[in-house]
């Protein structure tokens, strides 16, 4: 029997399967629907389905370098329980080896682990542990050398957060400790080149609106900016942040006295930027049993 786009798009409708494992379903059971829905249960996928709306903002960032190319890389799941699993702890580690050969998350998805692809691991996982999970975010760094860490670790390589740091000269010591800078501090870019010009002028706007309530007069007021922006940018960007190993420097001035230039860094935190809701169980019954 031919297999049409509408058939697929139906049963993807039905069980929230993807499209090729839709497909392929209806092809293996010859276009009967019915047949095809079982086919996707008994290969985890339409019970994997059910759960991809729930939301999965715990999990793991794992780490890996190999010599001077080092990725970071988010896995999601819904509990911190399952990022304590070794089952899920193990595919994370799987999935950021295979991250060092790749481009980026779209890749990674549809990269070999194992003989299946990325994707295809990941929802297997979700049948057998039982949690929405997902592969969120992937960032790499190249660079002279390049040194990781990884802070509240739950197994070697992986964590809470993860942070990489480019290196041109220096040492791996020194590396560390500005890597743990970065996961305390989270710098929004290494310098002021690096910063959006919207996000600046944006909050240069917002200082001069602040000035003007002063009622100083705008020769005033723009000196005062000045002042200002330049302690904006001591907050927000690495190199002019005051070093936490010892503040009476900045990292850039650190770096300088390590004989070492800070080329890049990336830091990645499990579930920055996810919104959770949280649902209010006992509001929930409550306006349950009024009706």
């Amino acid at each position: 029997m031919a297999i049409t786009a509408s058939m697929v798009k139906e049963l993807r409708d039905t069980t929230g399967a993807g499209m090729m494992d839709a497909k392929k379903a209806l092809t293996e059971t010859d276009g009967d629907m019915e047949a095809a829905l079982d086919w996707l249960r008994t290969k985890g996928l339409a019970k994997a389905a059910k759960k991809s709306g729930r939301t999965a903002a715990e999990g793991l960032v794992a780490v890996k370098v190999n010599g001077g190319h080092g990725v970071a890389v988010e896995v999601n799941a819904e509990t911190d329980f399952v990022a304590k699993n070794a089952e899920f702890q193990e595919m994370v580690a799987g999935i950021a080896d295979v991250a060092l050969s790749v481009a980026d998350v779209d890749a990674l998805q549809e990269a070999d682990l194992g003989g299946k692809s990325v994707a295809t691991v990941v929802t297997d996982k979700i049948a057998t542990i039982g949690e929405n999970m997902s592969v969120r975010r992937m960032s790499a760094i190249d660079a002279e050398s390049v040194v990781s860490y990884v802070h509240n670790a739950a197994a070697p390589g992986m964590g809470k957060i993860g942070v990489l740091v480019g290196l041109t000269g220096g040492d791996e010591a020194f590396g560390k400790q500005v890597a743990m800078h970065i996961a305390a501090v989270n710098p929004a870019s290494l310098s002021e080149d690096d910063l959006d010009p919207a996000v600046v002028e944006k909050e240069k706007q917002v200082q001069m609106d602040i000035a003007r309530e002063s009622g100083k007069p705008e020769a005033v007021i723009e000196k005062m900016i000045v002042g200002r922006m330049k302690k904006y940018m001591s907050e927000v960007t690495l190199l002019n942040q005051s070093f936490v190993v010892n503040p009476d420097l900045t990292v850039g001035e650190a770096a300088k006295e390590a004989g070492a230039t800070i080329t890049g860094f990336v830091r990645l935190e499990v579930g920055e930027g996810i919104e959770v809701v949280k649902e209010d169980f006992a509001a929930e019954v409550a306006k349950a049993a009024k009706g």
